[in-house]
């Protein structure tokens, strides 16, 4: 008989970590839990592994990258089906998580060797008799800390283009979702069996500081602002480089020349997939004055059409049963400061689920327009044009993703967004696009995962200068006489002092 436990809870019992469907409690996963000498087994037996991983050079790694891809694709219906369990996304929304990340797998098995691998680097006139080449060796060993929002997506983003740049990956998934972690592992298993090259240990917070003491060579983490601060704390006792995807609060604006079925489209998708629990979802929107209403009605009509349960529905349960009350806070605060609810509101919090809810003339300065509130929740907020829009979204600390619809001044708009990232007529699209780097700024952190800048950032880019030739104007070196610096300072003067 399966176990049945308070939702959403992971809770520790018999040295193991529980997760539990947040809709029902029923139990999805049992893991053992690490201690800290665990840990630092994990990564001294991913170090003698990444040695291994790494000796296989790009083809090697590319083609058993590629088996692990094919065996997602082949299972994509059964990861879904386990994250749905644990984690109460719907079944589709899942699929298109795991797709997504199917083809962050391609992309960078395919890359990495044109990316990171060995290059002639051209010189320049005063260092002609040397040739320079460049390379980007693995760090070594590469702790992940994941969410569990996107159990999958997420993880992989880091974890695939640190194995294919020749890393070794000990991952710690979120306490909230360690079936899904632990699958991805295992299946990894299946197609590289001759070392422990991708492994995960499990447990609540504590485990995760102690993969950042533990001698991983860098940290992958993402995660809440908060708890970023601590993750980067922990690793500055060794200096251990960091890289950090911390929240959000993202913005969207519609301008005056929109396709407003699109834009109202995308920002409901934006918003409310996943239950509204997204880095990069649509927390705010700026819609310039002429367009307000019309918009505001076609967003309500879409958002009324949505569907909130545990199973079929286009919105499941909140994964975090602790998250609802922060919802239902942000909700309350903003209609008694003045905003309405055009749908939803207060009674639109019926734990587990938090049903759409739209919330209209919320000022600035309140929880709901300024801090992350993780739900199928929206503001929208009208705007006198384009440039007020522009400075009330960049008025947060956060600065992850952001969306523009328009057409004329759609893509300057877009440059000006304080912002990593910037979808133009559509929303969350640039999480999907392998080729281009993922990361934010501000308190939603720095560092850079997928496309080139991702495969760079797990690798160490190692210069090396060959000398050719006899130098014809020696300097770097006592043997140099004072007719040499003389030819040197003359060489200079001609070249540059014009």
């Amino acid at each position: 008989m399966t176990a049945v436990h308070v939702p959403g809870i992971p809770i520790i019992e018999a040295g193991q970590l529980v997760s539990t469907n947040p809709a029902t409690g029923v139990e999805a996963g049992r893991l053992p839990v690490a201690s800290d000498a665990d840990v630092r087994q994990a990564v001294e037996s991913a170090r003698v592994a990444g040695g291994w991983w790494a000796g296989l050079g790009f083809t090697g790694r590319r083609d058993r990258l590629l088996r692990w891809r094919a065996l997602l694709a082949k299972r994509i219906e059964q990861l879904a089906d386990l994250m749905h369990a644990e984690g109460g996304k719907p079944v589709p929304d899942a699929i298109v998580e795991i797709v997504t990340a199917i083809e962050h797998i391609d992309w960078a098995a395919r890359n990495a060797g044109r990316v990171l691998g060995p290059r002639r680097v051209r010189s320049r006139l005063i260092l002609a008799e040397f040739s320079g080449h460049l390379e980007y060796q693995p760090h070594g060993v590469v702790g992940v800390i994941g969410p569990w929002n996107y159990p999958v997506l997420t993880p992989i983003g880091s974890a695939a283009y640190a194995l294919a740049a020749g890393n070794a990956v000990v991952l710690k998934p979120s306490e909230y979702t360690p079936a899904a972690g632990q699958w991805l592992v295992d299946s990894f298993a299946e197609v590289v069996p001759e070392q422990q090259v991708f492994t995960a240990v499990h447990g609540l917070g504590d485990v995760g500081a102690a993969l950042c003491r533990s001698g991983v060579d860098k940290v992958a983490f993402t995660g809440s602002t908060a708890t970023a601060r601590k993750v980067m704390a922990a690793c500055a006792e060794t200096l251990t480089p960091v890289l950090i995807e911390g929240g959000g609060k993202d913005a969207m604006i519609v301008d005056s020349d929109a396709d407003l079925d699109a834009a109202a489209e995308a920002c409901v998708w934006g918003g409310m997939t996943n239950a509204g629990q997204t880095c990069i979802g649509i927390e705010r929107v700026y819609a310039v004055d002429s367009v307000f209403d019309s918009f505001v009605d076609k967003v309500v009509a879409r958002a009324g059409r949505l569907t909130v349960g545990a199973e079929g529905t286009d919105i499941g349960p909140i994964t975090m049963p602790k998250q609802i009350e922060v919802i239902r806070q942000h909700i309350d605060a903003a209609i008694a400061s003045g905003g309405r609810a055009v749908i939803g509101g207060p009674t639109a919090v019926q734990p587990p689920y938090v049903h759409p809810t739209v919330l209209v003339d919320v000022p600035e300065d309140s929880a709901a327009v300024r801090e992350e509130t993780f739900g199928p929740t929206l503001t929208i907020n009208r705007v006198r044009d384009a440039d007020e829009a522009i400075t009330r979204a960049n008025a947060l600390p956060y600065g992850l993703g952001g969306s523009v619809f328009g057409r004329r001044r759609a893509v300057a708009i877009a440059r000006r967004l304080r912002s990593g990232m910037a979808s133009i007529n559509s929303t969350l699209t640039f999480a999907g696009m392998s080729t281009l780097p993922f990361g934010g700024v501000g308190d939603s952190g720095f560092g850079r995962i997928h496309g080139e800048d991702g495969l760079r950032e797990f690798g160490r880019a190692k210069a090396i200068t060959r000398r050719r030739a006899r130098s014809l104007l020696p300097s770097m070196t006592f043997e140099r006489t004072p007719t040499d610096t003389a030819r040197l300072v003359k060489a200079i003067k001609m070249m540059y002092g014009r």
